[in-house]
């Protein structure tokens, strides 16, 4: 039986096959990693001290933490999809993001900074991908000047001693293929193999003895004395505590245990775009624009991902769906729902100029280059190859404004991760830390 891919009743499944074809060596290693025994069955009433729903990147580093700090704590972690990091943990561009954007003294900005040196210290000791390739935000007008100098001051608030302000003969140094008026040089930047990383934390996890059940869609929780009760079709499982990291699932998740999340999740698509293997060599590491400080997107970028391609991307637009993926159909009652949401409407109308240009541009590989061609210049349409995309599970407040900071709620014996987006996989080890912290005393009680 392989790992990851172990239904309710212990039968086996069909592996699944991921649309991001720079990630497609890494998917096969999930689903050829190494077999584990029959696996659990829950059966009519299985208790556990923790329930995790959700097998991406935080589900499981939420389970590594809590495992690693509580000895003896029998865990859970339960996923809807056939196997780990099915979604967001594998749809992104594999950056390993630096701390430089993220208001000093967030919870984003710290879990970011310490994800990050966590990230590249599993990577570095189990052999798993990453290089820290550093990355330059490069200011292309002088109207680009105070986001500069704002991220600038950021970065030095959040830590990082080996960034540095350069001109453009330095830009032209570090990324020959690049122009720009100025820009921040950040060296702790990176990239990662994070579906290789997800592997490894369900295989230590498993090794461990600590159940993970995928093909396992949660349709109800309930709470009683002794903690949360979790539905999962016909079976159902009982936990002290109950932790959703649910990503792009996690408020409706929250609503089934009957929390009233204070944010909505709205799910933005990221198309990318890859370069031809002839264009590829214009880019060495990472190469950001400055982004608008009105979002919390960072804008069309290049990345050179750990199998040596080079992505150009992604764009942000409203996806028709939580899994509305390129090339798969819109879910239509999901996008009304979103539509009903009064936050989403208020949203709407206060950017929507900024969203029609945006679904423009993600329908014409000519625009999309004349965009990415303000930081290298030599970039043609023809160098663009239609790429993968990846969802974002982006947080909305009732007021319409884009939620900046992670979200994490408690209430009763469930906790709730409810905001995660990037740089969610450079802080997911961070956050599953910090989340462990706030399980143990819950435990006790």
């Amino acid at each position: 039986m392989r790992r990851g891919q172990l239904r309710l009743d212990g039968s086996e499944c069909s592996p699944w096959l991921s649309g991001v074809a720079a990630a497609v060596v890494s998917l096969r290693f999930l689903n050829d990693a190494t077999t584990a025994g029959n696996g659990p069955s829950l059966g009519e009433s299985t208790r556990y001290d923790v329930c995790v729903v959700g097998a991406g990147l935080m589900g499981l580093s939420v389970a590594t933490a809590i495992a690693g700090d509580l000895p003896g704590v029998s865990i859970v972690v339960v996923d809807k999809e056939a196997a780990v990091a099915a979604h967001q943990s594998s749809h992104n561009s594999g950056v390993v993001h630096s701390g430089l954007y993220y208001k000093p003294g967030s919870l984003k900005a710290e879990l970011c900074v310490a994800g990050r040196e966590l990230v590249y210290e599993t990577c570095e000791a189990n052999a798993i991908p990453y290089k820290r390739s550093g990355k330059l935000v490069i200011a292309t007008t002088h109207s680009d000047f105070p986001a500069l100098d704002e991220l600038e001051r950021r970065g030095r608030a959040n830590g990082l001693t080996g960034m540095r302000r350069i001109g453009p003969g330095e830009i032209a140094e570090i990324e020959p293929g690049a122009t720009g008026l100025a820009a921040l040089h950040v060296p702790e930047a990176g990239i990662a193999d994070y579906p290789r990383l997800a592997a490894h934390l369900a295989n230590e996890l498993e090794s461990a003895g600590t159940a993970i059940v995928t093909d396992a869609a949660v349709t109800g929780i309930s709470h009683g004395d002794s903690g949360a009760t979790v539905d999962i079709g016909d079976e159902r499982l009982m936990a002290k505590v109950l932790v959703n990291c649910a990503g792009l699932h996690s408020d409706m998740v929250a609503r089934m245990a009957g929390v009233a999340p204070s944010v909505r999740i709205i799910p933005f698509r990221g198309e990318y775009y890859r370069m031809t293997e002839q264009a590829a060599d214009l880019v060495r590491g990472l190469i950001y624009p400055v982004p608008d400080p009105r979002f919390p997107f960072l804008g069309v970028h290049f990345t050179r991902r750990i199998d040596g391609t080079v992505e150009v991307g992604p764009n942000a637009v409203l996806a028709l769906g939580r899994e509305h993926y390129r090339g798969t159909s819109p879910d239509w009652s999901e996008l009304t729902s979103i539509v009903s949401h009064r936050g989403f409407r208020t949203l709407a109308l206060r950017h929507w100029k900024s969203g029609v240009r945006e679904m423009i541009d993600s329908r014409s590989r000519r625009l999309y280059a004349r965009l990415a061609r303000s930081l290298v210049p030599d970039l043609k349409a023809d160098d663009l190859i239609a790429g993968g995309s990846g969802i974002r599970a982006q947080a909305v407040d009732d007021r319409g404004n884009l939620v900046d900071d992670f979200v994490i709620e408690t209430a009763g014996s469930t906790m709730h991760v409810l905001n995660a987006p990037s740089p969610g996989a450079t802080a997911s080890i961070a956050i599953g830390r910090h989340i462990a912290r706030q399980v143990a005393p819950m435990l006790t009680n």
